[in-house]
């Protein structure tokens, strides 16, 4: 959910060249244009957000014993049995809620 807003960047730019307005209905499109980041600097922010790592997906091994091993691979069977139910439930529906599929949720606490 982080993605779909912040992609836009005007929801959220990461700088910006001036300072933002003071006053309500004084700023213009080209004050904003101004105001926002170049392209380049947009370009590497999504890029940076694009970059996700899913629930339950660990690509660094932090753990090499036997009960810690055993309990991420319990909890992934349960993500994948829940996302299973989750897109049984979607799939009758006019309008999917997929944000907390943990097919398509990240391993963060942005979500």
């Amino acid at each position: 959910m982080q993605y779909d807003f912040g992609a836009w960047m005007p929801n959220s730019p990461v700088t910006l060249q001036l300072p933002p307005p003071t006053k309500k209905g004084k700023a213009s499109e080209k004050s904003m244009i101004d105001t926002f980041p170049n392209i380049q600097t947009t370009v590497h922010v999504i890029s940076y957000l694009s970059h996700q790592i899913f629930l339950g997906q660990y690509p660094e091994e932090h753990f090499t014993e036997e009960v810690p091993c055993q309990k991420i691979k319990d909890f992934q069977v349960e993500l994948k049995r829940l996302s299973a139910e989750i897109k049984a439930r979607n799939s009758v529906l006019d309008l999917p809620y997929t944000y907390l599929d943990p097919d398509v949720t990240e391993n963060s606490v942005s979500i």
